[in-house]
């Protein structure tokens, strides 16, 4: 389970594993997609992705484990909502690994004329 925000350079693989993981799913990334619009009770959420209510509650449980929802109670209701400084620290990971523009993957230098390495 995601605990408290890590700065990317903290961030572990498995942690990393964990959030992509969890977007690996079609219907995970529907219900994030719906939660970009906002917090959702299970009931909207439920009939949007045309899922039975037992699968739903998987989904939200990885996405929940995965450090990517939160949820809360009122009254009989539950009620899920993104939790943006997690994606915004997925987001960071990655701009953290792209390669620098022009950047050779075998020796981190710039390509030749063929898009060979340099070397």
């Amino acid at each position: 389970m995601y605990h408290a925000a890590m700065t990317t350079t903290e961030t572990n693989i498995g942690q990393v594993a964990r959030w992509f993981h969890a977007l690996s799913d079609e219907t995970r990334l529907r219900v994030v997609e719906l939660l970009a619009g906002g917090e959702r009770c299970v009931c909207e959420l439920q009939e949007a992705v045309a899922a039975a209510q037992s699968r739903l509650s998987f989904h939200l449980r990885v996405l929940r484990e995965a450090g990517l929802v939160v949820d809360r109670r009122q009254g009989r209701w539950n009620y899920y909502s993104l939790r943006p400084e997690v994606l915004e620290e997925m987001a960071a990971y990655l701009r953290e690994r792209k390669p620098a523009d022009g950047a050779c993957a075998a020796c981190g230098r710039g390509a030749g004329a063929q898009g060979e390495c340099c070397d």
